[in-house]
């Protein structure tokens, strides 16, 4: 709940800082003393649009900081705060702050972290649920009376929602076998083609690198040729220079043994000669490797071209045809096995389908028996508050097939006839302020046991009643407010009477400083602000004691 509201700089106000209670709290004052300006300041920390005029005159920035406390926060708001990384430690209080500037900038922060002005809107509908003359959102908003519908039913919408999801799952995978199959069909003629050529062409993983490898010493045999052949001409032969040194060795072996320094130079030309002789064998074999064949040449290229026209046609490497001969096949036994596949999967299908529809229809029965326990649970509230003409109706009502979801086959609406014999129409369309606040206030204290948000305010819900109707209103905001925290702020007597905490709203002038300011009302104050909202400006004896019965009475 709302524990404590401060204020700087925003309009009449300079400085404020309020602290709230759970239960009823009453907000009155003189018209024009600045109860907007409050409820403005409040829509600030929810995520309202900054609006520059807020800002008090000759002042650079305003600010509004809202602290809530909870026992657990709610759920919605932990998983919002978790998406946008905001951390808060588990009993800390939830402290919103908004900061804007004359220019119209403004920043946002939740526990001293900055962020987004859309999370401030985000995690409002958990903290403050707001009802004013203008309500366009909460309980007048058609997009949530199926919740709350569902709430007061207590329905099980998790099933439906996952008997949707497994109908979605089902289709989907229907929807994407069809898909294959029939594209595998379209293209059947051509895939047995590509598969022939492919077959012919027998492509092999790694193929291309050894092609490549062979053509490269093939064509560097052709360019070496002239060079081989003259080496060739300088080992071979009794006159080259490995046949002299041979030679020279067998000569020189026959007198070796005659000085020592002739079995050296024996020892040193045998090297020699074996050096050379493994040089020669180098050369036969760089010579047999890079033999020029013309013929293997051209084969090898014509293979390496029909290999890459095949991997450009088929956008892919060459090393990657052979799976797509692979793809291929499959696709092929795809259009043959597709027939039963295809049918499983409708028949898995069609079980999920029923199984959704068996699930939404219940659903839909719950919904309907607690529409008219809520429609006579309203009822029970409408006379009370001098709607006695009106009636209240939840509709329920068949959405077409393209428009179910994971909630269900519905659509719930809240639709409000008030004169006798007129028809039935949504509530914001034909109900004034007055009568929207108190369908409002209807609404809620049937729904009471269903909770809401955290803080529900009521912005002037007793305008143009009084007497019983006025009475019956704070009976039912009290009632309402014993669930939790409730603010009103009211022109009535008999409501204010009813609060628990009592804030009054007084404008002052000093000179051409014009200021609002807030106080909290003891006893005595209760009785003084109580008997002007029931004489006005001149505060009279029989005002006191009329006061003083209704907070008696309250």
């Amino acid at each position: 709940m709302l524990v404590r509201l401060s204020i700087r700089n925003i309009v009449l106000i300079e400085a404020l800082d309020l602290d709230f209670a759970a239960g009823l709290g009453v907000l009155t004052g003189e018209t024009g003393a600045g109860k907007s300006i409050l409820l403005d300041a409040l829509g600030l920390v929810l995520g309202n649009r900054a609006d520059s005029g807020l800002v008090r005159a000759g002042e650079e920035r305003a600010g509004v900081t809202a602290s809530f406390e909870f026992g657990a926060l709610p759920d919605g708001v932990v998983a919002a705060l978790d998406d946008a990384g905001v951390e808060i430690e588990p009993g800390e209080p939830l402290i919103v702050r908004r900061q804007l500037r004359a220019d119209g900038g403004s920043k946002a922060f939740v526990n001293d972290q900055p962020v987004g002005v859309a999370l401030l809107r985000e995690i409002a509908g958990h903290l403050v649920e707001l009802h004013g003359q203008h309500d366009d959102r909460g309980l007048v908003n058609p997009r949530g009376h199926r919740m709350l519908l569902d709430r007061f039913a207590r329905a099980d919408v998790a099933s439906v929602g996952a008997a949707w999801s497994g109908w979605r799952d089902a289709a989907t995978a229907l929807e994407t076998a069809r898909e294959h199959v029939a594209k595998a069909a379209a293209e059947q003629d051509l895939l047995l083609a590509y598969l022939e050529e492919l077959n012919a062409l027998a492509p092999v993983a790694g193929e291309e690198e050894e092609l490549a490898g062979a053509r490269s010493d093939m064509q560097k045999g052709e360019r070496l040729s002239g060079d081989l052949e003259d080496l060739r001409h300088l080992w071979a032969g009794s006159d080259s220079a490995l046949a002299t040194m041979r030679g020279a060795a067998r000569r020189l072996d026959r007198i070796a043994g005659e000085h020592p320094l002739l079995a050296e130079a024996l020892a040193a030309l045998d090297r020699a000669v074996i050096e050379a002789g493994e040089a020669e064998d180098r050369l036969e074999r760089a010579a047999e490797a890079l033999t020029h064949d013309p013929a293997a040449l051209d084969r090898i290229e014509t293979r390496l071209f029909d290999l890459r026209a095949a991997a450009r046609k088929h956008d892919c490497t060459v090393d990657d045809l052979p799976g797509k001969m692979t793809e291929m096949r499959a696709a092929l036994d795809a259009i043959e096995g597709g027939t039963a596949e295809i049918g499983a999967l409708e028949q898995a299908e069609r079980k999920a389908a029923e199984a959704y529809r068996t699930r939404a229809q219940a659903l839909h029965e719950v919904r309907a028996a607690a529409a008219l326990r809520l429609d006579d649970a309203v009822a029970a509230e409408l006379a009370p508050l001098k709607l006695d003409a009106a009636q209240f109706r939840t509709s329920v009502s068949d959405l077409p097939e393209d428009r179910w979801g994971p909630h269900g086959i519905d659509a719930v609406e809240f639709l409000i006839s008030t004169n006798p014999g007129a028809d039935f129409a949504p509530l914001a369309k034909i109900a004034s302020g007055g009568e929207l606040s108190r369908f409002i206030l209807a609404l809620k204290v049937a729904l009471a046991e269903e909770g809401g948000a955290a803080t529900i305010i009521f912005d002037e819900i007793d305008r143009g009643v009084g007497g019983a109707v006025a009475s019956a209103i704070g009976e039912r905001l009290a009632r309402l407010a014993s669930q939790g925290q409730l603010l009103a702020v009211t022109h009535s007597p008999q409501v204010a009477a009813r609060g628990a905490q009592h804030y009054m709203i007084a404008k002052s002038s000093e000179g051409v400083v014009t200021r609002t300011s807030v106080e909290l009302l003891d006893e005595a104050g209760r009785q003084e602000e109580i008997a002007r909202m029931l004489s006005g400006a001149e505060i009279t004896d029989e005002a006191r004691a009329q006061a003083d019965r209704l907070l008696e009475k309250a």
